[in-house]
């Protein structure tokens, strides 16, 4: 899905899509944990990443200053404001990870979907990240996909998984 099927060129449609989100999580949620948690959730609506349009929707429904959305939206990694792939894939870099082969399963998801960390494959499918622990130390080295996690990585496992989410678009 792209953004054009998300809303229209007045941004009608996202701006009730972020009213809904917005409302859920005044419901769900702490005064404190609204803006976080209505960042989650607009960020799995539009395609991982949360667009400036978006920003300043939530900055006027929940009205607070747009800077502040900003600062948030930066200061945590798990914020994108650019876009990614559809399976955003992220290496663990601990030290557990890096002496259980973590070089070779790096190296596999570079061959295998020919990006570097930090890049989006042409066809918007993948992004790949490092990340910090991701606290499965005991099945390093580790990857997580969206919100699923791989453990006891290997280069062929990582070329599996790689064909299987290619399949899956298919």
């Amino acid at each position: 899905m792209n953004n054009c099927e998300i809303f229209d060129e007045g941004g009608r449609y996202m701006r009730e899509a972020i009213v809904e989100i917005i409302r859920k999580a005044k419901e769900s949620a702490e005064e404190r944990d609204i803006l976080i948690n209505t960042l989650h959730e607009i960020q799995k609506r539009f395609e991982n990443f949360i667009p400036p349009e978006a920003a300043e929707i939530v900055s006027e429904e929940l009205n607070v200053p747009l800077s502040k959305v900003y600062e948030v939206l930066t200061f945590y990694t798990m914020f994108s404001t650019k876009p990614k792939g559809k399976y955003v894939i992220r290496v663990c870099e601990s030290l557990p990870c890096h002496v259980e082969n973590g070089r070779e399963v790096v190296k596999a998801l570079k061959e295998t979907l020919k990006i570097d960390f930090g890049q989006t494959t042409p066809d918007n499918m993948f992004t790949l990240e490092m990340t910090s622990c991701l606290g499965l130390c005991g099945v390093a080295p580790v990857i997580m996909v969206n919100d699923e996690y791989y453990g006891n990585m290997t280069p062929e496992k990582v070329k599996n998984l790689i064909n299987r989410l290619r399949g899956e678009e298919k």
